[in-house]
């Protein structure tokens, strides 16, 4: 059995131990107690070193700790550091967490389902529908009042029929390790944490997202929350000054020119469906109807956006009669559209003639799109529309 410091001291940077057996050609190393945090409860293991040997990786295998190590460890006396400011970071973040699950049920009463913390960010699951903005900056303001007052944060062992103020009642039986915020929460927890809310640092809470019934919100404590906190205003002073807006008004002129560029676009949407209204019904009066009233029309370009050959081709067959196709060589594309007054389908005779040469295509009865592996086989799909019954192409 490992005898466990991590649970009594968290603090605890150096230790001496002893190697009482390895595995895996002595990659698997097991000391006879640890300071080394394995991954349990949401928070990552720590890293460090067994001797001068990297460890890796740490792992909860009930009564002993697995160390997994970059190079063999030899039995005997070893002496072992833990990596401190990882540890320390994970100190915040667990402890931060503690404290914001408090919070959202002294305000809220709002649970938490899960926690997670990651090599960026930590986030915890609320058993909750939904999330108001208002709700996260008041959580938000309470936690950093909280840390502001310095509470003592306490670990102690007790017997699990005599604990009767944890948050969440704990599923193990026997004695439990209960974390302790003083005045404010207890929880029954095998992590690491710090001394007083103080050294949680100031806390910060950032985007939500629904996970299945709960909410997920992102948080960030410590030196975290600062880096975090500093990279956010680079970018927005950066935004602002190519705006050249304070940082406060850059929302606002952003809002301001993307509502102006959305009525842009509006327009310009307008202006592109009016003109291939015109261009359509140009096409349209210059072909000859053959002896049966129909209009056959190819138009041909180098390029084009789909969205603008759509409305060029609705635009044609609108009118009575009209067969149109359009290819754009550099996409390799082929639009086929009819007026609804003749007995073609548009849909099924693309893709019987893209289907000749490998393409495919698809689409309704009046229009249908598709496209061939190369542009050189263009002419070939055109081609085999007209075999396929497709009226001859004369414009």
């Amino acid at each position: 059995m490992t005898e466990r410091l991590y649970y009594t001291d968290s603090y605890l940077r150096e230790f001496a131990a002893r190697v009482v057996d390895v595995a895996d050609q002595g990659r698997r190393v097991y000391l006879d107690r640890t300071a080394f945090y394995p991954t349990s409860g949401g928070q990552p293991h720590d890293i460090g070193f067994i001797g001068d040997v990297p460890v890796i990786d740490v792992a909860d295998e009930g009564a002993r700790i697995a160390h997994c190590v970059a190079a063999p460890v030899a039995p005997g006396e070893a002496a072992c550091r833990i990596d401190w400011p990882r540890r320390f970071d994970h100190m915040q973040q667990h402890s931060g967490q503690h404290l914001l699950s408090a919070v959202w049920i002294e305000r809220f009463g709002i649970e938490t389902v899960s926690f997670h913390l990651g090599g960026e960010v930590a986030t915890i699951d609320l058993d909750a529908a939904a999330l108001a903005n208002a709700d996260i900056r008041e959580v938000e303001r309470r936690a950093n009042e909280a840390v502001c007052e310095n509470r003592p944060v306490t670990i102690s062992f007790e017997e699990c029929q005599a604990v009767q103020d944890l948050r969440r009642a704990s599923e193990r039986e026997g004695e439990l390790r209960v974390v302790r915020i003083a005045g404010l929460d207890a929880i029954a927890c095998g992590g690491t944490h710090v001394r007083a809310t103080g050294e949680i640092g100031p806390i910060l809470l950032r985007r939500r997202e629904k996970v299945r019934n709960t909410m997920r919100l992102e948080f960030l404590c410590g030196s975290r929350a600062v880096r975090r906190a500093r990279r956010d205003f680079e970018a927005l002073s950066q935004i602002a000054d190519s705006l050249s807006a304070s940082l406060d008004g850059a929302p606002e002129l952003i809002a301001a020119q993307m509502e102006a560029a959305r009525a842009a676009e509006k327009l310009q949407r307008k202006l592109e469906a009016d003109l291939a209204g015109y261009r359509g019904r140009d096409l349209y009066d210059r072909a000859e109807p053959d002896a049966h009233g129909r209009r056959r029309i190819m138009y041909r370009v180098p390029s084009a956006k789909p969205e603008d050959l759509r409305n060029l081709a609705q635009s044609v067959t609108a009118r009575p009669g009209a067969i149109f196709v359009a290819a754009a060589r550099a996409s390799a594309s082929v639009l086929l559209a009819v007026s609804p007054d003749l007995n073609v389908d548009a849909a099924k005779a693309l893709r019987s003639a893209l289907e000749h040469v490998g393409g495919r295509g698809g689409g309704t009865a009046r229009i249908a799109q598709g496209s061939v592996p190369n542009p050189d086989l263009l002419e070939t799909a055109l081609e085999t529309l007209q075999q396929l019954g497709a009226p001859p192409l004369s414009v």
